[in-house]
């Protein structure tokens, strides 16, 4: 069964740090970019950050450059979102989705969605 499971949301202090986890069952994320959104409730599914498979390169939506780094490691099946500096701003639930290879800017590529982990910012 293809899966995605997040995980690693939480709740934390203004100025603090998570990260998150999406790990992949029943199939190789080798070769597909692995994409993080989130959703408060309400409003719309929003581009994260995305990592492809190609080459690694890695994109970052403007609210979260400098402070979120996206990584994978293969040898786990595993793709991780470090989240610094966090902001109540950034409380959301956050979801993982797969697109063959190249990261996409359009959403509806992208597949097997996750469940969703949820963060809270907030003191």
């Amino acid at each position: 069964q293809v899966q995605l499971v997040e995980s690693g949301g939480g709740l934390v202090q203004p100025g603090g740090s998570l990260r998150l986890s999406c790990a992949a069952s029943g199939f190789s994320l080798d070769y597909y970019a692995i994409g993080w959104f989130r959703r408060a409730p309400g409003k719309e599914r929003e581009g994260v950050s995305c990592i492809s498979s190609s080459d690694n390169s890695t994109y970052y939506a403007d609210s979260v450059n400098g402070r979120f780094t996206i990584s994978r490691d293969n040898a786990k099946n595993t793709v991780y979102l470090q989240m610094n500096s966090l902001i109540p701003e950034d409380s959301d639930v956050y979801y993982c989705a797969v697109v063959s290879r190249i990261c996409s800017e359009h959403m509806t590529n992208y597949n097997s969605w996750g469940q969703g982990t949820r963060v809270t910012v907030s003191s």
